[in-house]
């Protein structure tokens, strides 16, 4: 090839570079944006609007519905993210904002901490579980069933006799639910079993707690009834589920299946003081029949 050859091929190239390109052997149409929504008008010191203060059983984002009203209803008796809507074929704005800032609030649970202060400030007694710091906590789940020789020591010195009922409040997987509903749950819980005739021991906050610590506990006092109140693992719906696991004579080892559980315990669910007095009610009935878990339901 000589040079007038390729200087050819160069000015043929450069020829259908200026036509418009082929598409699948189509003309090349360029695609029409149409109208653009103007950007909210927002300016700096200003706050965007709290998008986790919308109310999911109300949030309705679908256009032009068919059945607007029956389906509102229906709406009301779950948080679930129906009637989302879409652009195209996509998620709404508002739509994937709620869902990112309720994930960052799920994350925000595990990982943050209940304050220092809580248990002083609350007349409990705090010990901690063999977890030295919040990442071992979610890496060794046996280090938070179980207490070193210092702590068993507190709670020998924190809780006088052998009681028949020991409450145990521990921060488990969310320490957005124990701020928000611990207490008030334990005071419903203690109301209701004084109502009863029924002695509870010195309560006790326990850090880095998993649900088998409350079988440690128990180990170390001797009591009837351990009664753990702990931070269940946070979802899309709320950061702040508690749950109360009741078991009857618990030790080391004892079967998940000999538990019975009070689940959902927050603000949408079933609320704190509803749920202790619940509990109360539950505990005499463990009592009176000497088991828990399986072993209740079969007692009928």
């Amino acid at each position: 090839m000589n040079k007038e050859e390729l200087a050819q091929i160069v000015a043929q190239l450069l020829q259908d570079m200026e036509k418009e390109p082929m598409v699948k052997a189509s003309e090349y149409k360029p695609t029409d944006p149409g109208p653009q929504k103007m950007q909210t008008p927002y300016t700096d010191g200003d706050f965007v609007p709290d998008v986790t203060a919308l109310d999911l059983r109300k949030l309705y984002l679908v256009e032009n519905p068919e059945k607007d009203e029956e389906y509102r209803r229906l709406k009301l008796r779950t948080p679930a993210r129906l009637g989302s809507g879409k652009a195209g074929a996509r998620y709404k704005t508002l739509t994937m904002l709620r869902f990112r800032a309720d994930h960052a609030a799920a994350q925000d649970a595990v990982f943050s901490q209940v304050p220092e202060d809580f248990a002083e400030k609350n007349g409990l007694v705090a010990v901690q579980t063999r977890c030295k710091d919040k990442d071992q906590y979610l890496t060794r789940p046996d280090l938070g069933r179980c207490f070193d020789e210092e702590n068993q020591k507190k709670i020998r010195a924190a809780v006088s006799g052998t009681p028949r009922v020991q409450i145990v409040i521990g921060d488990g997987l969310s320490s957005a639910a124990i701020i928000a509903n611990a207490m008030d749950c334990m005071a419903s819980i203690r109301d209701g079993l004084k109502l009863r005739g029924i002695d509870t021991g010195k309560a006790l906050f326990v850090r880095y707690c998993r649900v088998g610590a409350g079988d440690a506990v128990a180990d170390v006092t001797g009591c009837e009834v351990v009664c753990v109140l702990v931070g269940e693992r946070p979802g899309l719906v709320t950061d702040k589920s508690m749950s109360a696991y009741i078991t009857y004579k618990a030790h080391t080892g004892v079967s998940e299946s000999s538990r019975t559980v009070v689940s959902n315990i927050h603000a949408q669910g079933t609320p704190a003081s509803e749920a202790g007095a619940y509990v109360a009610e539950l505990i005499e009935t463990i009592l009176k029949k000497k088991t828990s878990g399986v072993g209740l339901h079969l007692e009928g």
